[in-house]
């Protein structure tokens, strides 16, 4: 059976990554028993990283724990987890509990031998209109702006091959690393299917994006990310786009 990497972003989400650890170890361990389950830290200022550590405790060969001393921000948090991954799969999504890690079992269903990513898209989003609003506008302005042809920009719920990363190399350290993913992803002609998943309220927190000043630095960070990707597209002038990395059978 091939290996999975589960890993969490985590940034003041003590109310909510408990769970999410657990239900990680339990489902992971249906799927395969060669598996990991990964918290970034992202410096938080709250009991995340005192509940970490008791998780490490209580899970010694299935939890790790990375603590970031500063915030790195969320591509920060990805770039280091993605290089923490140790398992022949990787699968991520958020610590703020938006979305249920035990469906990482449709995602691994769905990762068939021609497949090399699965994104997950939305089925409904469980955010206030506001929220909704700002989120479809800037889905469809970046999925024109980057030629993107998957159903949602905007689902942080991954699962995907890790030798991909040999071949794709992450910068950013701000939320549009997703984007950056996206499209060297696709740029570099990595196979990807889709698969539904539920998307909740969120029960504890509040997002670390939808305030004014964030809102102009992201649409700052993704215009410059245009500039690099589609107009002087660098990471391909860097070297040969190249092959789709040879697969060795999915999951199934």
């Amino acid at each position: 059976m091939p290996g999975l990497s589960v890993f969490f972003p985590a940034y003041n989400d003590a109310g909510t990554i408990a769970s999410l650890v657990i239900t990680a170890v339990r489902v992971a361990g249906t799927l395969t028993p060669d598996f990991e389950v990964i918290v970034i830290n992202d410096g938080s200022q709250d009991d995340t990283p005192r509940i970490l550590d008791e998780l490490a405790r209580v899970y010694p060969d299935r939890v790790r724990i990375v603590h970031h001393a500063k915030n790195r921000g969320y591509g920060g948090a990805l770039r280091s987890g993605f290089a923490t991954a140790s398992k022949d799969f990787v699968f991520y999504t958020d610590g703020d509990a938006q979305y249920d890690p035990a469906e990482m079992t449709v995602l691994w269903e769905t990762m068939t031998d021609d497949v090399d990513w699965v994104n997950g898209w939305k089925i409904s989003r469980s955010d206030p209109i506001h929220r909704i609003i700002i989120g479809r506008i800037y889905h469809h302005m970046v999925k024109l702006l980057f030629g993107l042809k998957v159903r949602d920009v905007d689902c942080d719920f991954r699962l995907m091959r890790r030798r991909i990363f040999d071949v794709v190399h992450l910068e950013k350290n701000s939320g549009v690393i997703c984007l950056e993913m996206m499209k060297k992803f696709q740029d570099a002609g990595f196979r990807v299917a889709e698969t539904p998943v539920h998307h909740f309220h969120r029960a504890y927190g509040k997002s670390q994006f939808f305030n004014f000043p964030r809102i102009v630095r992201t649409a700052v960070d993704v215009m410059k990310l245009w500039w690099v990707l589609v107009v002087k597209r660098q990471h391909l002038k860097a070297k040969p786009a190249a092959e789709p990395v040879p697969t060795r059978g999915g999951p199934r």
